[in-house]
Parts: structure tokens; C-alpha cells; sequence
């Protein structure tokens, strides 16, 4: 090191360090604030319980209870079910939605499409509708009494109830689908418009048709974003909530512990904060691990 160096120019490289940080603090503060702030409050809520001296109105404090919490609702039998629902929901439904995302995204970057702007909108719009809205939209088309799907399967001489215990976890998957795949579908396109005009251009002077140029070249260059868009399917599947609540009250298929978000809800609105603090948890650690999980299986094969 050389002490003989002025202040200044010994200051400038502290200075340039800091400039990363700078950068993120718009990420980090929000994320401080709206995520680890939660997530920690809800850990230390999920190690009290309420205990209550002096009968009904009696005066309540909160009480260290370790992680009694924790054993009682991983000794629930819908906290399992719940997970295992998600999960199956996730393997499924996941998978469709960026496949029908990528088609659309290659669909809309080919040099024959026509009426982009129009087309992207189209199927962006979906997303914008407000959850709610869109569930109880698609509750009025899976209802027998008016679905015009269910009206068409029966001419067809197909009998299926879409708000049944056997069919309505395909029926929620399809309003996340169709919710969902516009936004994906956004961020794959944005990622194709990045890649460089000659790679097409070079690929179709060597003889190279449109489906390969889009399977072989195309698709391998965007894999950070198809990685990118799981990741974040796979935080919002397990969050899965608007579309089970509002079908629950159609359907006497989705009950209150359906999804594991929405026992959580059932848990606080029945005044057991603390259990639904450490179901909060454990849902946050299983998405955790599970999305942490599919990132080291990609970077392992890609490796």
C-alpha cells in the first residue's frame, strides 16, 4: 500500500465501493421495509401466545412459547394436504403457463407477425383485471347454470362440473393461466427484443428454417429469463389466495385451509395469530427453499 498517496486519492476507492450499495437502496429499502420487516415480526409473533388474566375481559400479554406454535401446525393434518396441493398445482399449472408464454413471445418476435402492438396489448390486458374480478368472471363461466363451456362439453356428450371436487383445482389453474401468462409472456419478449438482428439474419443465410432459429437460438439466449419468470411463478403459486377465496364461497370444494395462504387467513381471522404467524413462516421457508432449489438445479445443468 502506498502511504505516501494523498487523502483524497486513498478515499476514492472506499467512495467507489459504496456506489453499488447506492444503487440498490432503491431494492433494498422497499424490500427492508415490506419483506424482512414482516417476515421477522411474524417469526416473533409466532414464538408468543396470548395469554389472558382475569377471565373473558380480563387483561391479555403475550407469553414466550418457543416453538410450540410451530409443532401445532405442523401437527395439523390440512397443513400437509395444503402444501402437497400447491405443490401438485405448481408442477402442473407452472410448466403451461410460461410454455404458452414463450410461444406467444416467439410468436410476436417473428419477422412475419403483424400487429404487434396490438397483440401485446391483448394479451397483457388479462393481468391488468384485478384478481377478484377475474375469479369471479371465470366463477360465472365454470357456474352450470350459465357457463356456455359447460353448455358446449354437454352437447359434446362430455358431463364434467368445473366447481367439483375433481376438476376445480384445474379450473383455478386455468384463471391463474390466463391471469398470468400476458405478464410472462411481456418479460420473454422483452428479452428476445434485447438479442442482437444479425444472430437471426446469419442463422437463416446458413439455411436455418424459423423453427429452428426459435428453438436452437432464441430460446438457449433467454434462459435467464425463462429462470427469472419461474422463480417468480413459483413465489406466486405459493401465495396462492384471491382465486381459492372467492371460489369458496361458490364452491363447497375449496374449504378454508385449501391452500396454505388461506388457512393462514382462516387461522387470523379466528384470533389464532400465532399459529397463523408460524404457518406464515414455514410457507415463507418452503418457498425459500423450493425457489432456491429450482435455481440450483438450473445453474447446475447449465454448468
Amino acid at each position: 500500500m502506498n502511504t505516501n498517496a494523498p487523502p483524497r486519492a486513498r478515499r476514492r476507492p472506499a467512495r467507489q465501493a459504496l456506489v453499488p450499495w447506492a444503487l440498490l437502496l432503491p431494492f433494498l429499502i422497499p424490500f427492508a421495509l415490506f419483506t424482512l420487516l414482516p417476515v421477522g415480526y411474524a417469526f416473533w409473533q409466532s414464538l408468543h401466545r396470548t395469554e389472558r388474566t382475569g377471565g373473558t375481559f380480563g387483561e391479555t400479554r403475550p407469553v414466550f412459547a418457543g416453538f410450540q406454535q410451530y409443532a401445532n401446525v405442523l401437527g395439523e393434518p390440512f397443513f400437509l394436504d395444503s402444501v402437497l396441493r400447491v405443490t401438485v398445482f405448481a408442477l402442473v399449472q407452472i410448466p403451461v403457463m410460461l410454455l404458452f408464454a414463450l410461444v406467444l413471445a416467439l410468436l410476436l418476435d417473428s419477422t412475419v407477425a403483424r400487429l404487434k402492438r396490438f397483440f401485446r396489448m391483448a394479451y397483457f390486458i388479462p393481468y391488468g383485471i384485478p384478481g377478484v374480478i377475474a375469479a369471479l368472471m371465470w366463477a360465472f363461466l365454470y357456474d352450470p347454470r350459465l357457463s356456455p363451456v359447460v353448455d358446449g362439453l354437454r352437447s359434446a356428450g362430455i358431463e364434467a362440473d368445473l366447481l367439483g371436487g375433481d376438476l376445480i383445482l384445474f379450473s383455478i389453474g386455468n384463471v391463474v393461466t390466463w391471469t398470468y401468462t400476458g405478464y410472462n409472456m411481456l418479460i420473454l419478449y422483452t428479452a428476445l427484443q434485447t438479442l442482437p438482428a444479425d444472430i437471426g439474419e446469419a442463422a437463416r443465410i446458413d439455411g436455418a428454417g424459423g423453427w429452428t432459429i426459435a428453438t436452437r437460438i432464441k430460446v438457449p439466449l433467454i434462459r435467464p429469463a425463462l429462470v427469472m419468470t419461474g422463480v417468480f411463478s413459483i413465489i406466486g403459486t405459493f401465495q396462492l389466495f384471491t382465486e381459492p377465496q372467492v371460489f369458496r364461497s361458490i364452491s363447497t370444494s375449496v374449504t378454508s385451509t385449501y391452500t396454505p395462504n388461506l388457512a393462514a387467513y382462516s387461522l387470523a381471522s379466528a384470533d389464532h395469530y400465532s399459529e397463523a404467524a408460524a404457518l406464515s413462516v414455514l410457507l415463507a421457508v418452503v418457498t425459500f427453499v423450493l425457489s432456491f432449489g429450482f435455481l440450483f438445479l438450473v445453474s447446475r445443468r447449465q454448468r
